[in-house]
């Protein structure tokens, strides 16, 4: 009832967070962004790059408005205000957000998917998440104009893990998206899908014992305070798809249009090498500092030999059995 209410609220706001104006002939078209985070993270990094690049292509004034500090919620929100055409026009959101539209969407960002960074880069160079991205814009009126992310998860914890038989039973919080319940249970963890902030509390209040990021979001939330044990699980390798609404999009001139799209591409390459880049060294400076402690985990190809049926079984369950077996035979 209160998300309704806050959607009602936003709809009846008029013009301060509609869709952008395009009937006026002179006057300078404006987009809404948002995030859930302050200015200073990556992701915001990458929306203003994406901003500098759409004025440089377009060659005319845009007007940007970044909604940041979960100002207007978490992404889940803004992926369905980008989907009913009102509120945001662009964001960088999860695809585990995407769901409720596209089933293979998840597996975007899928745990136990890639290798590590080379083959990541490999499978985006490729284009594999193509259907995906196709059916998304078709379902949700949501396109996906860049894939940014790049940042190494890894399990932070309230006490040590370092082996399989230590890892069992770990309470730890996860996505929302089955597939990462699933897997994490193959491992022999006992997920749980909680809020993502509500981490920090349900840790501090022992409802959980864990939960799993990387390096930006447990700086960004300070997760480190609560779950000081960074176990180098190395379980996933985000991919964060930087998306604009198909509504919206359509409403703007062609050449905007295009510059939006041109912009996308490569505002989502800077985000991938400046995470990919920042990453390590986020987890090297909050260990100095004394923030984390780095804790080995021995036993990371069983860990991954044991979810791989269950990975597998999922692409079938999602019709995405063919970009399964074309990620895995690439050779990073």
């Amino acid at each position: 009832m209160q998300r309704r209410a806050f959607l009602g609220a936003v709809g009846a706001a008029g013009g301060l967070l509609a869709a952008p104006t395009v009937l006026r002939a002179q006057a300078p078209i404006t987009l809404n962004g948002a995030s859930q985070f302050n200015p200073e993270h990556v992701f915001n990094r990458t929306m203003t790059k994406f901003q500098e690049l759409v004025v440089q292509y377009y060659g005319r004034p845009v007007n940007f408005v970044m909604h940041n500090n979960s100002s207007l919620g978490l992404e889940k929100q803004y992926f369905e205000y980008m989907s009913a055409g009102r509120a945001v026009d662009f964001a960088i959101v999860s695809p585990a957000h995407m769901s409720t539209f596209s089933r293979a969407a998840p597996y975007i960002d899928a745990p136990f998917l890639f290798r590590d960074l080379a083959h990541w880069n490999k499978v985006l160079d490729a284009d594999l998440f193509k259907p995906v991205a196709d059916e998304v814009a078709r379902r949700a009126r949501v396109e996906l104009i860049g894939y940014a992310g790049g940042g190494v998860r890894n399990i932070f914890a309230n006490k040590s893990v370092t082996n399989m038989a230590e890892l069992r039973g770990l309470r730890v919080r996860v996505q929302g998206a089955p597939i990462w319940s699933r897997t994490f249970q193959a491992a022999g963890m006992a997920p749980q899908v909680i809020a993502y902030n509500e981490v920090y509390n349900a840790i501090q209040n022992n409802v959980i014992e864990a939960g799993e990021n990387e390096a930006a979001g447990v700086e960004q939330m300070r997760f480190y305070e609560v779950g000081p044990n960074l176990i180098m699980t190395q379980h996933a390798i985000t991919i964060r798809p930087l998306c604009f609404s198909s509504q919206t999009l359509g409403r703007l001139p062609r050449e905007l249009q295009e510059a939006i799209r041109r912009a996308g591409k490569e505002a989502g390459t800077f985000g991938r090498q400046t995470e990919s880049g920042e990453d390590g060294q986020k987890v090297d400076a909050l260990a100095a500092a004394g923030r984390l402690k780095k804790v080995v985990f021995t036993q990371r190809a069983e860990m991954n030999a044991a979810v791989q049926p269950v990975m597998a079984a999922y692409a079938k369950e999602i019709d995405a059995e063919g970009i399964h077996n074309q990620i895995n035979a690439l050779t990073s």
